[in-house]
């Protein structure tokens, strides 16, 4: 048998031709590591572990500790519980898995059956099928087929989501998964087997239950769920409108798109924020608040919404004024630092809340303030002049990261106080089993944004997505739960246009760079939507704030 020579940690090993990485693995590394890697890069090229080496290579493996090795681990996790469902309710149960949110760390489900009803019971007996799934280490196989053939499958499988999926792809291949008899797509990488996927867990909630995989800062633990009851109901809302709209994946999209519906699919998408937002600004009114604070994560649309809030708030007889919570950083020199020596800007720390607090009770008390300007050029506060007095029906509306975080607004009356979370809550998915994550939809309507108006490149844009994302674990989504009401931003056609502005700023990433494979990962997947043209967009649209055109100053 020829031999090749693979470098891993440091050693160099002689091993067969065609020897799978996770043979390898299982032969060199400790048994307490047998199952810690989930992926790999072979020669700066990504790989999954079942791959046949078939030349000299350099491995640097990949754990359930980084985002693309947990995505691979509930990608697989995923497949051995729809497999252990199909086990569990025979062929002659008629019954659908839909996996629809993220949830913490973990997905919301639903079983969908005219014949069985998902309770405790059926969940524990699921989860002992999964458990002896993962105990008999099942090789999950990968099968490279024509896309014509891969939809004669679906059809015949009944998984007319995927069936429809596949009608409108471009490329000639599609790879299937397949579990001991049980066949799927699934959009990304697969561990080798089921040994790889020990840590999970079934809880029931509300009309379905969650799917539980541990985080990457504790990938050996399965962490409390704790419910997010007003998250879980923006959600739910958001599904209603996809079913009001007759799409609740890409295929329907697309058919939509390829249809001609498109321009009346656009106007009933707006027509519902808009309406979601006039309600907003009637509750307002009604409860007399006379600041709104307003906090979400990177690329929620917060500055549209703020405008389009401001304009209901008028229509419903008040006065807003955009109070800017940036104007109040502490003067540079008083800025905190991290880890790093750097000036954390994104901590509770960097505000000057003794400031603030004592500005907006004046406000409110009716006296006249003197509103600083920060310049962040030599990171000092300003006064030029500018002055400010609410007077009966004016209202403050402020947007910053950390307006929902008590500790910012402590010295003032909470029945003064309407506070809102938004964000893009993705409704749309793939198919059943494949959602789009949240993060996938702002991470590239950042991408777009920043290379529009900043001049930044794709490349650093991604680069930098994993520190935007640490500070919205820190500083954002800990206070999510505590806002008056939520608004999802995401518009159910919005990628089907972004498309087209984000493609030819991934494809610059270069290949030699690990951005590369994240920039690869989001071409794939917008090559699911057919493009739309952005000329029927309103231009008070929130996408507007990222393709740009927008009929506000932002």
């Amino acid at each position: 048998m020829e031999k090749i020579i693979v470098k891993l940690n440091g050693e160099n090993y002689q091993v067969d031709k065609f020897t799978t990485i996770s043979e390898l693995m299982k032969n060199v590394l400790p048994a307490e590591d047998k199952y810690k890697y989930v992926l790999a890069f072979r020669n700066k090229k990504l790989s999954e572990l079942s791959y046949l080496m078939d030349k000299d290579c350099e491995l640097e493996l990949l754990g359930k500790d980084t985002v693309m090795g947990r995505d691979t681990y509930k990608r697989s996790l995923t497949l051995i519980m729809v497999k252990a469902f199909a086990d569990v309710l025979g062929s002659k149960q008629n019954h659908r898995i839909n996996v629809m949110y993220s949830m913490g760390k973990g997905y919301f489900c639903r079983l969908e059956s005219d014949e069985v009803k998902l309770d405790a019971h059926l969940l524990e007996t699921v989860k002992a099928r999964m458990e002896e799934i993962v105990r008999r280490d099942i090789k999950i196989v990968k099968e490279s087929i024509g896309t014509d053939e891969a939809m004669h499958r679906f059809r015949m499988q009944g998984m007319e989501d995927k069936e429809k999926l596949f009608r409108f792809r471009r490329v000639s291949k599609a790879n299937l998964y397949s579990l001991d008899g049980y066949e799927d797509y699934f959009y990304g990488y697969m561990v080798p087997s089921t040994g790889y996927v020990r840590v999970f867990d079934l809880i029931p909630y509300d009309d379905g239950f969650i799917l539980m995989a541990p985080s990457k800062e504790d990938p050996d633990n399965i962490q409390e769920f704790v419910p997010q009851e007003k998250l879980f109901h923006v959600l739910k809302t958001s599904d209603e409108w996809s079913k009001t709209l007759e799409v609740a994946n890409v295929g329907d999209l697309n058919e939509v798109i390829t249809n001609g519906g498109i321009r009346d699919l656009m106007l009933v998408q707006e027509a519902l924020q808009e309406k979601q937002i006039a309600d907003i600004a009637e509750k307002i009114k009604e409860a007399g608040k006379r600041i709104v604070l307003i906090a979400g994560p990177s690329s929620s649309g917060k500055t549209t919404f703020s405008h389009r809030l401001s304009v209901q708030l008028r229509a419903h007889g008040l006065k807003p004024y955009p109070f800017a919570l940036d104007n109040y950083f502490k003067e540079r020199e008083d800025t905190p630092r991290d880890e790093n020596g750097k000036y954390d800007f994104e901590c509770l720390g960097a505000m000057d809340l003794d400031l603030f607090n004592a500005d907006v009770s004046k406000l409110l008390s009716g006296e006249e303030i003197e509103v600083p300007t920060f310049n962040f050029t030599i990171g000092t506060k300003e006064y030029k002049g500018k002055r400010m007095k609410l007077e009966p029906g004016d209202v403050l509306v402020a947007e910053g990261i950390h307006a929902l975080n008590p500790a910012m607004t402590e010295k003032i009356d909470d029945n003064e106080k309407y506070k809102i979370y938004i964000s893009a809550l993705t409704q749309l998915n793939i198919d059943e089993h494949n959602r789009i994550p949240t993060t996938d939809g702002r991470l590239i309507r950042r991408i777009v944004r920043d290379a529009r108006t900043r001049g930044n490149n794709a490349q650093d844009t991604i680069s930098m997505w994993p520190s935007v994302r640490r500070g919205e674990e820190n500083n954002i989504f800990p206070f999510q739960e505590q806002a008056d009401v939520m608004f999802n931003s995401a518009l159910i056609y919005e990628l089907s246009v972004i498309k087209q502005y984000a493609e030819p700023l991934l494809f610059n990433v270069p290949r030699d760079s690990y951005e590369y494979y994240e920039a690869k990962r989001l071409l794939k997947f917008l090559d699911y939507f057919v493009g739309v043209d952005v000329t029927n967009i309103p231009m008070n649209s929130i996408l507007r704030e990222f393709v740009g055109g927008s009929c506000f100053e932002i």
